[in-house]
């Protein structure tokens, strides 16, 4: 009796393990959760002269316009969102600022041309940036019968930094994200499982609560290009009405077999990884034209992307673009004289008074500021974390020096938003109208989203968002020694000097907010520089091949999108691909492999001391 007892009790035990394995292996697969959090306020905006007084109609709203000085402003009840314009050769040229959402709680501007459209009034279109938050759930069954579990966040790379699932558990119709922290198991989110309707449902707090995941195909955006890719063929981008001259591969000399291989490669990419790259977008120009565009895991020339920290290079070529305008600022100006009406605040201290916006351009201010230390008042997720100042200017202003300006160079966010700030006190206009009367206009960069601080300042340590074709243009910009389609933008000198090894930062050098390092190319190395982003963002110049190349990707917490690029991509697996004379085109990638006489390099780069 006693043995039978045993063996039924094991049984049961196989036949609950084998059940709760059956339970498992039912929720295997690829699912997706998505959220929109609008906002709402978008479509056609009318501006009205009635007497005087002018009248905006929009999203259901009149609403007056308020003068102040030669810019007009009006807000939508319920902080829905504001309108900041002025007339420029009878046009409005404006922006909007888009309201928080439940899923993003920064304020963000758009740009917004109002034409003509009858007498005394004039017409519109508001298109803010759509806050949005995606997860991909994939669930996969492991040797030891547990059922791993990858989240993953395309806008945020929220599933690797900030839920980092490891596996799942059932109970009947729970289920629970379980990640791994310090070696321990903890909950990453608790939710349920409806059989009959197929839908797992999660709640992630602070990204607007629940969300419902649907099984996916093998087609999903989770993949390069779905699970089982075509072979891909070149094809050259299309011309467009944004100031790109196109042409293909063999008219700018690169090898078509191994650029298909290269792009082949990125489409292949594993993507089973917590640190998978996510390449979202890559486009290379040569000799002035635009000769590679390809997109993945769902992007297009059409969707703004993020540009972390690369964005400090757009800071850089906007107040370039002020100074070759004449605006009253130099690269000697006295940051406090500036930041204070023309004069020093009084009881300044002495080595304060001799920083110079060339210091804040060349991260060199002096100010306990650096983002890698977190005891660093001035460090970016310290000033970003506090509510006290929402003015970002007048906190950075208060930061303490730890070196005197000029002696030492740190990678400090806070001294490019100074920078910008600057410029907006010499002009006494929001920087944004300089960005976009100097820069964006004349370049055809007729979309993007600015990243605005508490106080309603645009941000310039990053985080704009610009469509890719407009942002590999800044590196053409810069090729050309400061001149878009015949137009001077930035004078030689400074377009020469931004990019120059000025500054000997995190074992490469810097410019004026452009990184500048050299790559392997077959037996040798050639000087570039580039603007960088956290995540994958890079546009690199090569002067020597003549070469502008950009990546996209979203990386943003795990960095792997940052090493590939600079690692891989583009020295191991495009370089090779630009011919010289008596290379064969049609060679292979494998054929053209990189010949470093060097040995390994950690980072992609050498530096030389």
């Amino acid at each position: 009796m006693k043995r039978a007892a045993c063996l039924a009790i094991l049984l049961a035990q196989l036949f609950a393990v084998a059940a709760y394995a059956d339970a498992l292996d039912d929720l295997a697969g690829l699912w997706k959760a998505k959220k929109r959090f609008g906002p709402d306020a978008r479509g056609t905006l009318l501006i009205e002269k009635d007497g005087d007084a002018y009248i905006a109609d929009f999203a259901g709203w009149r609403v007056p316009l308020r003068a102040d000085g030669d810019e007009l402003t009006f807000a939508l009840p319920n902080g829905a969102g504001d309108f900041r314009g002025k007339f420029e050769n009878g046009k409005l040229r404006g922006h909007w600022i888009k309201a928080a959402t439940a899923g993003n709680s920064d304020r963000a501007v758009t740009p917004v041309l109002l034409a003509p459209d009858g007498a005394q009034r004039w017409r519109g279109t508001v298109a803010p940036l759509e806050d949005e938050f995606t997860f991909y759930l994939l669930l996969q069954k492991r040797a030891d019968g547990t059922l791993g579990a990858l989240l993953r966040n395309p806008e945020r790379d929220a599933g690797t930094s900030q839920y980092p699932a490891d596996h799942l558990t059932r109970d009947a119709a729970n289920v629970t994200l379980i990640g791994k922290r310090g070696g321990k198991d903890v909950e990453v989110s608790h939710g349920t499982y409806d059989a009959e309707r197929q839908v797992l449902t999660f709640v992630f707090a602070g990204r607007g609560g629940t969300y419902d995941f649907e099984r996916e195909d093998d087609r999903s955006e989770f993949y390069p290009r779905g699970k089982h890719p075509a072979r891909y063929t070149y094809h050259a981008p299309p011309a467009l009405d944004d100031g790109w001259p196109v042409a293909t591969l063999a008219d700018a000399g690169l090898s078509r077999v191994a650029v298909e291989q290269f792009i082949q490669h990125i489409l292949e990419l594993p993507m089973e990884a917590p640190d998978a790259i996510q390449l979202d977008g890559i486009l290379v120009a040569r000799h002035g034209k635009l000769v590679l565009e390809e997109y993945f895991h769902g992007q297009n020339r059409e969707r703004l992307h993020d540009t972390r920290s690369a964005a400090k290079s757009l800071t850089a070529v906007v107040i370039g673009a002020a100074m070759q305008a004449g605006a009253p600022l130099h690269l000697d100006s006295r940051v406090y004289e500036v930041m204070n009406a023309g004069k020093f605040p009084n009881d300044l201290e002495p080595a304060k008074k001799t920083m110079t916006l060339e210091h804040l351009l060349t991260m060199s201010s002096g100010y306990f500021c650096d983002d890698t230390n977190d005891a660093a008042p001035g460090n970016e997720e310290t000033m970003t974390d506090q509510t006290e100042e929402p003015d970002f200017y007048r906190y950075t202003l208060r930061v303490p020096l730890v070196t005197p300006p000029g002696e030492n160079s740190v990678y400090c966010s806070a001294s490019p938003n100074l920078a910008l700030g600057m410029l907006g006190a010499a002009t006494n206009e929001s920087p944004l109208y300089a960005f976009e009367r100097l820069v964006a206009a004349p370049m055809k960069m007729t979309r993007y989203s600015w990243f605005l601080d508490p106080a309603g300042h645009p941000y310039g340590g990053g985080g704009a968002r610009v469509l890719p074709r407009d942002f590999l243009k800044l590196g053409q910009l810069m090729l050309n020694g400061g001149t878009w389609e015949g137009k001077r933008i930035l004078s030689r000198e400074f377009a020469a000097r931004a990019t120059s090894r000025l500054y000997h930062l995190r074992n490469v050098y810097y410019g004026y907010l452009w990184w500048n390092f050299d790559y392997p190319y077959k037996d040798r190395f050639l000087q570039a520089y580039a603007a960088l982003g956290a995540g994958g963002q890079t546009l690199t110049v090569i002067p020597e091949l003549d070469l502008v190349v950009g990546t996209w990707a979203a990386n943003y917490g795990s960095g792997s999108g940052t090493r590939e690029a600079g690692t891989n991509l583009i020295p191991r697996l495009l370089l090779p691909a630009v011919l010289e004379a008596g290379d064969d085109p049609n060679t292979s990638l494998r054929e053209h492999a990189f010949k470093n006489p060097y040995g390994p390099s950690k980072d992609g780069s050498r530096v030389k001391e």
